[in-house]
């Protein structure tokens, strides 16, 4: 198998963790790189054996004997998170997860301040909350970009700059927290990141080099295409790049190439607020995800009809993918009243304007948060979905290369395409 990128087209939660758990499971990998994103990642995978685990920061992978995980210096990483992950991989049988890890000293670390800030500044919203992890990701990023200074992983091998970068960090949203707010003091930090520095491989950009050369990597991204920073409906969407982007930037570096693979659902979800055309308040309730319930911050699971609009957006923005992966083929089989939306009207009475096509161009959040308004005015038009896997194909014209029918490798088979290599990255 080459080197394999993954990427959710959708919103977030198609499925991304069974895939890669399953790639490494049925092939020879060597690791697993995580390159968006942070702790508030949650991809399921569940064992053939009944084992399951949320993967947030290592990768889907990790239930495979040997398989190793990198976080990439694209990731937001908390340590925190990480020592509870790796608590719970432990408890269901994976003793050595930490042994197997290794992160890009130039990570942003992700603080208990971010995510108090995240907690303060989201409640405050009100009703107009944005929906937010309520892991603090979106204060990691947006501090970093204001301060030269953020606290990064390398800073954990070096307690007395760690201790200033801290402190800098906790000053600055002294006024940003609410009186009251239970944070720990510095000194805690230090003193938990430090041992978190001690436990783990701190390596530098040449780490990945390495592990291209020692065999196949799966590169894990990390929510969908359709919550993109830049390409997302503003403003529901993450602090982060949720597209290609930052795989190939280090495939480029590296000098690696590999093949895209999109993951989609057989239907359509999304976590929290934002439009969603398609959404159905009769599917939601008939059909609840076990792994994807209500959360504080993140709001409700809802869940629509399919949306082959939506997610030829997505396409277009990433500049295509080599194959796609399905999941959830065994819900849709059990359901012939799902469909398929293959266009919007816009605007007016029935009859109005019909689009196939969402228009894409370059970062402009102003174009994005104009694309926000116009899908709420949005009507789907429905035809049959069918048989899932072909109806998809045709809808996207792009190869179906790995179906799902259940959460477990098992319940994967090979699609009717073939993954294919593509062009070297270039810079």
């Amino acid at each position: 198998m080459d080197h394999v990128v993954v990427v959710d087209l959708g919103f977030g939660d198609a499925g991304k963790g069974t895939v890669v758990d399953h790639l490494c499971s049925a092939n020879p990998v060597e690791a697993v790189v995580r390159f968006n994103g942070g702790a508030q990642a949650a991809h399921n995978v569940v064992t053939t054996d009944g084992r399951h685990h949320t993967f947030a920061q290592f990768g889907s992978g990790t239930f495979t004997p040997g398989v190793r995980t990198h976080l990439s210096r694209f990731m937001l990483v908390d340590p925190l998170a990480l020592a509870a992950e790796a608590d719970h991989l432990r408890a269901v049988g994976v003793g050595d997860a930490l042994d197997r890890l290794t992160v890009d000293r130039d990570a942003l670390l992700t603080t208990p301040y971010h995510r108090a800030a995240n907690h303060a500044r989201e409640t405050a919203r009100g009703a107009a909350r944005h929906g937010s992890c309520g892991m603090g990701i979106g204060e990691t990023a947006s501090y970093a970009l204001a301060h030269d200074d953020a606290p990064r992983v390398g800073d954990c091998r070096s307690p007395a700059r760690l201790r200033r970068r801290l402190a800098a960090l906790r000053d600055w949203y002294r006024d940003t927290l609410p009186s009251g707010a239970r944070v720990p003091d510095v000194d805690a930090c230090v003193d938990a990141f430090a041992a978190f520095g001690a436990r783990v491989e701190i390596v530098g950009g040449g780490h990945l080099r390495r592990l291209l050369r020692a065999g196949t990597v799966v590169f894990e991204g990390a929510q969908g295409v359709l919550l993109d920073e830049w390409h997302g409906f503003h403003p529901y969407t993450t602090w982060s790049t949720t597209t290609f982007a930052n795989a190939e930037t280090l495939l480029a570096e590296a000098g690696g190439s590999a093949t895209r693979l999109g993951v989609l659902r057989a239907y359509a979800t999304r976590h929290g607020p934002g439009p969603f055309v398609t959404e159905d308040p009769a599917l939601t309730a008939d059909l609840p995800d076990p792994h994807n319930a209500a959360g504080r911050w993140q709001g409700a699971f809802r869940v629509g009809h399919l949306d082959a609009v939506a997610l030829r957006y997505a396409l277009d923005v990433v500049g295509g993918v080599d194959g796609l992966a399905v999941t959830h083929l065994d819900v849709a089989g059990a359901r012939p009243d799902l469909r398929i939306c293959e266009a919007y009207e816009i605007g007016g009475e029935i009859g109005g304007e019909r689009i196939r096509c969402l228009e894409t161009g370059p970062p402009d959040l102003d174009r994005q948060a104009a694309l926000t308004r116009l899908l709420r005015t949005a009507r789907p038009v429905y035809a049959p979905l069918g048989r899932a896997a072909e109806t998809i194909e045709d809808a996207l014209r792009t190869p179906v290369v790995l179906r799902s029918h259940g959460p477990t490798s098992a319940d994967k088979t090979a699609g009717n395409g073939t993954l294919r290599r593509r062009a070297p990255a270039t810079t």
